[in-house]
Formats: structure tokens, C-alpha cells, sequence
């Protein structure tokens, strides 16, 4: 199918504050940056080039290929517009299509009625060519549409992730308030850490930035393991290509780290679920578990980056009560940390005060829609000391 093969543009999602490390994931995969947004990144490739940029990226959420765009005033444009597009070429007549929605624009005043008129529009579409429509519904395990009213331009784009790329399938037991898959490996690379030195994460809870740790060492696809993507169910689409593509891929990764992956948690149940969910990703064998307070975590000689997620008082914990936990992490960093570089990810700035250390740098993040930091903190060897502003 020639769309297959068309280049157009391609808009790849992601957390606020994130587009500067997906822009750099995108140029190391050798694709243009044309914009960076505030939860996006655009470039542009055909719609087979999305197969790999949905297998490899780490920090994206959704890659949305361009499929049309068009003015529309009125509710009743959009309809007329959508009506005459060749669905029946890109969805089967037998298949599942889902339809989500971004808009803002006064010619409708709900999102719920956009979503609608543009399932009606490609369904209808579909049963005229093909005598019969494909099922609808929520569920993105089908072909996805996307449509972005904004004012009275539409975009309709084909959503070739379907379900979020932050789930990645190995994370089956997540615990209370997981960090997110995408956002543990933004922390990642934001640390610059690439497997060479060594990673230490205590209160790991459900071991998502360890897997994810683990995943940038081997220089492994985080997509590798997902079984179904939106791409999958736009006609044309040749599995055995892609197959051979993902094999590809895979042995392209590297067999071992250099580094050591410590990874410790106070509860054993969060253990547990680590190594669960490390197993299930394939690199339980590189991570060392431990149950133990984070103070009594095996710091090995050499170097490397120590990573905290402590709780932070949005929506687990007392404040008040986390005043002396943050305080001893600065303790155990300058106890055990030494020639290592220490990071605290962390919504509460005023806690991050109690740590008792300088930051080096303060790295806007977002967890869902808490404003957050992860604070740097160069922990140097010997007697070489500086103020403190937490």
C-alpha cells in the first residue's frame, strides 16, 4: 500500500518535560527533529518508519502519523470531510477501531461529539465500500484515530502505538503510585548514565527504574516485548517484515552490562514484584535485589549514579514524617555515595531542603500533573565541600 511508504509527518507524544531527551532519542535514530512542543516532538518518515520508532524510543508515549488535515468550522465539516476518505483502505471491514480526541475549538462543546462524528464518519465510510463496519469502542487494541480540533483546523492522525508505549508489558505487579515506564527512563537518561558505571536505586518499590536501568545498559529496545500495536491493524501492514525487523533489533543489543544494578527496598513484597517484573523483562540476572533499609544499600567501589524516588507528600505519606527521611538520604550520600553522583526525584521542593546538600542541577520533570525535579548532587571524595541549599 503506498501510504506505507509516504513520508509525512509524524508527531511522537510525551510527558511535559520531557521533549528535550525525546528529541535527542529521535536524532540517534536518525530522523529529523522539525519542532519540539510541550508534550510532543515532531518529525517525519513514512508510516513504516513508525514500526521502529515505536519499538525503540524510550521516553515516548504515542507516534501519530499524519493522515489528513483540513479546515473546519462547523461540527457538520468535519463529518462531510471524513466521509469521503478512503477508510476502507487502511481499516478492515472485520476489524476493532477506536477513536480519541484532543479539541478545542467553538464549534463543538464537547469532546464526546467529536469523538462520535468522526467514528460515524469512518464507520459509514466502511460500510458503504465494504457492505459491513469493523466494531467500536475505548479499547485501544485495534486501529487507533486520533483527531486534533484546534480552532477550525483538524488533523486526523493514525495512532500506530494504540495502548500507551509507557506500558511495556513486564510490569505486572506495580505496587502503590509506580513511577511510569516512560518517565523512569527519561530520569535515566537525563542522569546521562549508559551502563558504564553503576546504578543503584534504593526504594525501588516495583523496580521500574532498575528494569529500565537495565534496558539502557543492554542498549534494549523497550518495545521489544509488546505484542500488539496500533500499527498492527492498518491494512497493509507485513508482519514478517517486522518480525525480522524486531530481530534485528534484538540482536543488536548488547549481551551484559559493565556496571553493577543494585536495587533495594525496606519491604519484601516490593522485592518481590521487582524481581517479578525483572524477570518478566528478561534482566532479572542483572539487577542485585536486596530487602533492607535504603541506608543499609550496597554502594559498590568505583562509580555510578544513585537514584531515589522517595515519597514526597502529593499522594502517599506524611510530610511532616518524611522530613527526617530526607534528611537521611543525605546522610547516606555522603556516608556511602562518595565519587558517585546522587539523584533525588521528587515533588516537594521544601522536603528536598532537608537533604542537607548543594544541588548541582534541578531537572524540571512531570509526574502525571505534579511539577517535580530530580535533583543532582555530585558527591565528591575526600574533604571537598561546598554550602547547602537542598
Amino acid at each position: 500500500m503506498p501510504l506505507w511508504n509516504e513520508k509525512r509527518r509524524i508527531l511522537i507524544t510525551c510527558a511535559r518535560g520531557t521533549p528535550g531527551i525525546l528529541a535527542g532519542e529521535i536524532q540517534a535514530l536518525c530522523f529529523p527533529v522539525r519542532a519540539s512542543l510541550e508534550t510532543a516532538v515532531e518529525t517525519e518518515g513514512t508510516l513504516a518508519d513508525t514500526l521502529r520508532l515505536n519499538l525503540c524510543l524510550r521516553t515516548a508515549q504515542r507516534i501519530l502519523y499524519l493522515y489528513d488535515a483540513f479546515p473546519a468550522a462547523q461540527s457538520q465539516d468535519l463529518y462531510r470531510r471524513l466521509v469521503k476518505l478512503p477508510w476502507e483502505e487502511l481499516i478492515a471491514a472485520d476489524g476493532f477501531l477506536s477513536v480519541t480526541s484532543s479539541v478545542d475549538t467553538a464549534a463543538v462543546n464537547d469532546t464526546r461529539f467529536a469523538n462520535v462524528k468522526t467514528k460515524d464518519a469512518i464507520v459509514d465510510r466502511i460500510r458503504e465500500k465494504q457492505g459491513r463496519r469493523p466494531d467500536s469502542g475505548p479499547g485501544r487494541h485495534g486501529a487507533v484515530v486520533h483527531l486534533h480540533w484546534e480552532q477550525d483546523r483538524c488533523e486526523v492522525w493514525l495512532d500506530t502505538s494504540g495502548e500507551p508505549l509507557s506500558r511495556r508489558g513486564y510490569r505486572k505487579i506495580p505496587l502503590e503510585a509506580p513511577m511510569q515506564e516512560t518517565l523512569a527512563a527519561a530520569v535515566i537518561l537525563a542522569t546521562g548514565w549508559d551502563g558504564k558505571g553503576h546504578l543503584v536505586n534504593p526504594m525501588c518499590g516495583s523496580g521500574t527504574v532498575a528494569v529500565e536501568g537495565a534496558l539502557v545498559a543492554l542498549g534494549r529496545a523497550p518495545g521489544i516485548l509488546r505484542q500488539n500495536f496500533g500499527f498492527m491493524h492498518i491494512l497493509g501492514f507485513d508482519r514478517s517484515a517486522f518480525e525480522k525487523q524486531r530481530e534485528d533489533i534484538k540482536r543488536a543489543a548488547r549481551g551484559k552490562a559493565a556496571g553493577r544494578i543494585i536495587a533495594t527496598d525496606i519491604r519484601a513484597e516490593a522485592v518481590e514484584a521487582a524481581k517479578q517484573n525483572a524477570r518478566t523483562a528478561g534482566v532479572e540476572h542483572l539487577i542485585e535485589f536486596q530487602a533492607c533499609d535504603f541506608r543499609e544499600t550496597l554502594v559498590p567501589e568505583g562509580e555510578g549514579v544513585v537514584i531515589l524516588n522517595p515519597e514526597y507528600g502529593e499522594r502517599m505519606g506524611n510530610v511532616r514524617a518524611l522530613e527526617e527521611t530526607y534528611k537521611e538520604i543525605g546522610d547516606f550520600f555522603k556516608a556511602r555515595c562518595m565519587g558517585y553522583r546522587g539523584y533525588i526525584f521528587t515533588g516537594n521542593l521544601d522536603l528536598a531542603k532537608k537533604v542537607g546538600l548543594r544541588t548541582k542541577r534541578r531537572i524540571p520533570f512531570y509526574n502525571g500533573p505534579i511539577e517535580c525535579r530530580l535533583l543532582e548532587y555530585e558527591l565528591y571524595r575526600g574533604s571537598r565541600k561546598g554550602g547547602t541549599d537542598g
